[in-house]
């Protein structure tokens, strides 16, 4: 959970500084960016499963 609160603190600190210097904010659209973090997590855990799975 802590590693969870510091992403997120550090993503906000992020969106901050790029805000006030006037950038374009260093991430996707939010719905496809949710769909994207989801694709990568049940793919690693997909591939563990497999790989237990065909191992024993």
């Amino acid at each position: 959970m802590k590693e969870t609160i510091l992403a997120l603190v550090a993503g906000l600190i992020v969106g901050i500084i790029f805000k006030f210097m006037k950038l374009p904010l260093p991430a996707p659209p939010v719905f496809s960016a949710v769909v994207g973090v989801f694709g990568v997590y049940f793919g690693g855990v997909i591939a563990s499963w497999m790989v237990k799975f065909f191992q024993g």
